[in-house]
């Protein structure tokens, strides 16, 4: 049964600005789900776009969400990037969670948010602490509204606190990032595919 995959890239430059860290752990993570036969649709840049902020699926006039949130829920996995600000996620990470929090309020006659049976992973870059608690931060986020979280559910790479060098810039991905984003991708496709097989239930009777 074929599967896709679509990452969000929650940077702060836009994609006619510098090339993106998180774009580069994107990367990893989605060619080695090519490796498990899931076929990776597009990156969307989401501070490219005019997302309004908000706690519905459509805050009105102009708000890209409702087109983002439609090419998302297509997908049967969802690889959710950002980095390391301040050591949090950024805000422009933030604002797409919150986004999200309307599939609480849009569930079928099972009780299922439209994220049911959709898996959800993290790549996470930066040049200070913060991996950890960001993971921690978006796995209970994103199960809330209604994701499943793999094994195993996030690649990172922090670098040297207030250093100059971004993953980016690094000459060769090191062993174990690489080893790490193969586990990631492996994980959810397994899962994916499990749940596209078996949905849950949700409430029934």
């Amino acid at each position: 049964m074929p599967l896709t995959a679509i990452a969000l890239n929650c940077s702060l430059k836009s994609r006619e600005g510098e090339t993106s860290s998180t774009d580069k752990m994107i990367g990893l993570i989605a060619t080695a789900l090519a490796a498990h036969d899931v076929q990776f649709t597009e990156t969307i840049r989401v501070v490219d776009h005019d997302v309004k902020p908000g706690v519905t699926s459509d805050e009105g006039e102009g708000d890209a969400w409702p087109d983002i949130r439609r090419r998302v829920l297509a997908a049967d996995i969802l690889i959710f990037g950002t980095p390391v600000w301040l050591g949090q996620m950024s805000s422009v990470a933030k604002r797409t969670v919150e986004r999200m929090d309307a599939f609480l309020s849009e569930t079928d006659e099972q009780g299922r948010m439209p994220s049911y049976g959709k898996v959800a992973v993290l790549a996470v870059v930066g040049n200070e602490d913060g991996a950890h608690g960001i993971s921690a931060d978006l796995y209970q986020a994103l199960n809330d509204t209604g994701w499943t979280i793999p094994a195993g559910a996030v690649c990172y790479w922090v670098g040297e606190a207030m250093g100059k060098t971004d993953f980016k810039e690094l000459q060769a991905v090191p062993e174990k990032i690489r080893s790490t984003a193969t586990m990631v991708a492996s994980n959810a496709a397994h899962l994916a595919r499990l749940l596209k097989e078996a949905p849950y239930p949700g409430t029934e009777g």
